[in-house]
């Protein structure tokens, strides 16, 4: 057991030391000698695991997948508030790229996918999926005006927050992203809910957590 601790343990290191070079330079730039210095392990432990540069890409892609569009899934499969849920997600992921290496390389190495075979499904659609599972959700429980498409929020929102995303990893290396994510809500959400419901989804778009800041949804 201890020894398939060991092993479990070397291969988040090669994985992560991976997304920290994949992350920095790119996949085309990126070398496995770059991969064993920032992970720390040996030519050896690094084939023992990986037999390639685009496999770890795939590793480093799904490890990304299952932390940023994984918990979107499981929320559409649970009882989730729609509306709410896919604004609290957006500043989760924003979260993440911001401080996780793992999630920064994904993104990259998703955008750069035409320059290797990732042989495995298109994230951004599985991202726009359960996010159009949410807010047909929310149209349901009457949180979207009649006249918004679900669908076509999804992919636009899926759209602005890629761009967001890329605009603040120029500027300022994603520093002001959250700052920049609440503003993507500012501007949407006067044309997603009714205005008695602005108060409130302005509220969540802000990430207030106090208490005192709740403000109950108006019927």
């Amino acid at each position: 057991m201890a020894k398939q601790v060991r092993s479990e343990v070397t291969r988040a290191a090669i994985v992560r030391g991976a997304a920290e070079a994949f992350d920095r330079f790119g996949y085309g730039a990126t070398s496995l000698s770059d991969v064993i210095a920032l992970a720390g392990v040996t030519k050896g432990a690094l084939y023992f695991h990986f037999s390639s540069k685009q496999e770890l890409a795939q590793a480093v892609i799904r490890q990304q997948h299952a932390w940023s569009v994984g918990p979107a899934v499981q929320q559409l499969e649970g009882n989730a508030p729609g509306l709410e849920t896919v604004i609290q997600l957006s500043h989760r992921l924003a979260g993440q790229l911001q401080n996780d290496p793992i999630v920064r390389a994904g993104i990259r190495l998703t955008m750069e996918t035409g320059t290797f075979d990732a042989a495995m499904p298109d994230p951004y659609q599985e991202w726009i999926d359960a996010t159009t599972g949410l807010l047909q959700r929310a149209a349901e429980a009457g949180e979207l005006r009649p006249n918004v498409r679900p669908e076509m929020v999804a992919r636009f929102a899926c759209g602005a927050f890629t761009g967001v995303q890329v605009l603040s990893q120029v500027l300022t290396g994603r520093a002001d992203l959250r700052e920049r994510v609440q503003e993507m809500w500012e501007l949407l959400l006067p044309g997603l809910v009714p205005e008695r419901k602005l108060p409130y989804y302005r509220r969540i778009a802000r990430g207030a957590t106090d208490p005192e800041e709740t403000v109950t949804p108006q019927a």
